[in-house]
């Protein structure tokens, strides 16, 4: 156990920054990073959008959370490559040790979440294509196996593996269009999808659906950390940029809208049905589309969601378990999820953490961009006032507004309070007031 505990912290352990030795090349996170980029859940909810506000709309709502993402993770990903600091101890300079915990808890939570949605895709696709293989044994097949592509760290694996995979997802991705116009014909109308709900504004509606996901924004912490100072500016405009995003909201929503446009949908939309459809069309390659779509980006799901674990654990109760370990109750947690009719209940959870991650990121930017000689204080004391009320007071803003008629104000509410907030504390050398216990 101590040998496997000594491995990691020279590895990927989230508590201890990233020593320069084990940090990676451009190429090797590039492949380990794109794995995010190829789920259907962005095709889905291209489509989702088109289908509620017009495609018009829901373009140019991806096209500007594009833009939006790219500039944020590219200031995201140069400070974590400078400091090599996980989502965990940068937390801590935020708002010190306590506020750190409840940072790890929302972020290994919501990978969990994800991978239990992302799963039961691959779950659903099995049992469609071999009837014979229950749901429930399906289900243990994706967990066991993903859970143990995780074993390795992402220096010495994720990146080779996700870096194999990426040229089927791109080949499966123009197959589904290909083979789409072969079978139903070119269908040109399929920009004026769901026009019939279009509004002046629904844009916006798309554009503040995307901050819902700016989970990925501490995705995008965990794994710059292991970046090379030297190769900074390339992650910041390239692999965390703008180009990450145009191929993950704008190039795969643009294909869910074209897909739902012209397959004759049997039920409502949802992943399952986009993933029926795949299926109908490619029959057993579109069996394989969706494993390497759904694992590539289940490799991210259950990473971030075990060393965020070990770190909340560690930091609570002192557990000082591996991440082995970690990985395991993990696998066995989105097991449980996956058997249980609880996906109601994670949609409104995931809604509330969406508030409280786009807070976070607030305070984060706001901690980057006004640094002061308080920063390195708070990291060793258990509590940061500013920053707790920073994010904590912004996040009930959000989930104020999200319960009012002004809803889809409530992401961009939260995260102008918080940038607001800290920054206006830093700017006039409010001194933290610390509490150590």
């Amino acid at each position: 156990m101590a040998s496997l505990v000594q491995q990691e912290s020279t590895q990927d352990a989230s508590n201890l920054p990233v020593p320069e030795g084990a940090r990676m090349g451009a190429l090797s996170l590039t492949m380990a990073w794109w794995a995010v980029c190829s789920a259907i859940f962005y095709i889905v909810v291209g489509a989702s959008l088109a289908m509620s506000y017009g495609a018009k709309n829901a373009i140019i709502g991806m096209v500007l959370s594009v833009i939006s993402y790219g500039i944020i993770n590219g200031i995201i990903s140069r400070y974590a490559i400078k400091e090599g600091l996980s989502v965990a101890l940068f937390s801590r300079r935020l708002f010190g040790s306590a506020g750190a915990s409840l940072a790890t808890l929302i972020f290994f939570s919501t990978a969990i979440y994800y991978a239990v949605f992302e799963g039961s895709v691959i779950a659903v696709a099995m049992n469609k294509m071999f009837p014979w293989l229950d749901y429930k044994w399906a289900a243990l097949i994706v967990v066991v196996y993903s859970v143990l592509l995780i074993f390795g760290s992402v220096q010495k694996w994720l990146d080779k593996f996700n870096g194999v995979l990426l040229p089927f997802y791109i080949i499966g991705l123009i197959a589904a269009v290909v083979v789409s116009i072969s079978e139903y014909g070119y269908q040109a109308n399929w920009i004026n999808l769901g026009s019939a709900n279009a509004t002046p504004f629904g844009w916006w509606n798309c554009f503040t659906y995307y901050m819902g996901v700016w989970v990925l924004m501490l995705f995008t912490f965990d794994y710059a950390r292991f970046g090379k100072p030297k190769d900074s500016s390339y992650h910041a405009r390239y692999n965390f940029g703008m180009p990450f995003y145009l191929i993950t909201f704008l190039v795969n929503g643009i294909v869910g809208i074209y897909l739902i446009a012209s397959i004759p949908q049997d039920a409502a939309l949802s992943e399952v049905s986009v993933v029926l459809s795949i299926i109908k069309l490619l029959g057993i390659w579109g069996l394989l589309f969706v494993w390497v779509t759904q694992t590539r980006i289940n490799t991210a799901n259950y990473y971030l969601a075990t060393v965020n674990m070990q770190a909340f654990f560690d930091n609570i109760l002192r557990i000082k378990a591996p991440k082995l370990v970690w990985s395991l109750v993990v696998g066995a947690v989105v097991y449980v999820l996956m058997l249980s009719n609880v996906f109601s209940y994670i949609l409104q959870a995931l809604a509330y953490q969406g508030v409280f991650v786009v807070a976070w990121v607030g305070v984060a930017l706001a901690h980057i961009l006004f640094k002061s000689h308080n920063d390195m204080k708070a990291e060793s004391n258990h509590l940061n006032l500013v920053g707790l009320i920073a994010w904590l007071l912004s996040t009930v803003v959000g989930i104020l507004i999200m319960h009012s008629d002004i809803a889809s104000f409530a992401a961009p509410a939260t995260f102008i309070v918080s940038l607001g907030f800290y920054s206006f504390a830093k700017q006039k050398s409010i001194t933290p007031t610390h509490s150590n216990a």
